[in-house]
């Protein structure tokens, strides 16, 4: 497991990744499909075009508005989530004590210690399976960070009884292809308040064991939400989920390896555009050493 500088950026060091491990845009190119709902500079608001969904996210994040394109009428853009104590209290303990012991021959989780127990936390794991949703509080909920981590799922995730459960347990739907404007607001209003927000930067289930390509969203919204409150103080925890069989079957085993942390506040966070792809890099680079 290689070492890393929490509190300084690897490309700062001359570490940043090949294009030919990590495909990052260049600059100068037009950002990919999935990048734009996300923030740009907040200090080039004012020179930006009203109707862009870029500077209609900074308006929001500000206290503004969303203006419908259907019907031509500014309407309160409101999302939230909850986490129910009682239930919490008694999923996760199910979870920890009778349902991954009985599934799981051998679970392992290496750097605990990592976990920050204050402050704002993004937890970034690898997505290998569907019980890396169970994987995760075992690894670093509550009863070890005191902050119950909440989900930010994919939509068609958050349906039926599946659905009940995760809302009622902090977690709340974006569209991976089309994110909403409020989804990404209330993920920034989480980490304003300190809260442990979850975020799987390959942004799908990928049963490969290398880890695959990031999404470039987490970055772009750790870098806003850094740079929407002084000092605010952001970590993004790298964890990487081995399975012993890319099916999971039962009796299989799993190990959890949590990664140092990476502090948001060492990269350029008034300019969230630029700063993104190199932060994102830096993520994956601590996710393949783990």
């Amino acid at each position: 497991m290689n070492s890393l500088d929490p509190t300084r950026p690897l490309y700062a060091s001359g570490q940043l990744p090949t294009s030919a491990d990590t495909p990052i845009n260049s600059l100068d190119q037009e950002p990919e499909k999935d990048q734009e709902c996300y923030p740009s500079d907040p200090s080039n608001i004012a020179s930006e075009q009203p109707a862009s969904k870029n500077s209609l996210f900074v308006q929001l994040l500000k206290g503004g508005i969303f203006k419908s394109q259907s019907q031509g009428q500014s309407v309160p853009i409101a999302a939230s989530s909850q986490c129910s104590s009682w239930l919490a209290s008694l999923v996760y303990p199910l979870g920890r004590y009778l349902l991954v012991p009985a599934y799981f021959r051998q679970v392992e989780v290496i750097g605990r210690s990592n976990l920050p127990r204050t402050g704002p936390v993004i937890l970034a794991p690898t997505h290998r399976s569907r019980w890396d949703a169970m994987m995760l509080p075992y690894a670093a909920g509550h009863d070890i960070t005191g902050h119950h981590p909440r989900f930010m799922v994919s939509a068609n995730e958050v349906r039926g009884l599946q659905g009940w459960f995760i809302r009622r347990l902090g977690g709340f739907p974006i569209d991976p292809s089309r994110p909403a404007i409020a989804s990404l607001r209330h993920g920034v209003d989480l980490l304003q308040d300190g809260e442990t927000l979850v975020i799987f930067p390959e942004g799908n289930i990928f049963r490969d064991t290398p880890v695959q390509r990031l999404k470039p969203g987490l970055a772009r919204l750790a870098l806003q939400a850094e740079s929407s409150r002084p000092k605010l103080g952001i970590q993004i925890v790298p964890i990487r989920i081995h399975y012993s069989h890319p099916s999971v079957p039962w009796r299989c085993k799993v190990k959890v390896c949590i990664g140092q942390p990476i502090q948001v506040s060492a990269y350029n966070v008034k300019a969230p555009k630029q700063s993104a792809p190199l932060l994102t890099a830096d993520l994956k680079q601590a996710l393949e050493s783990l």
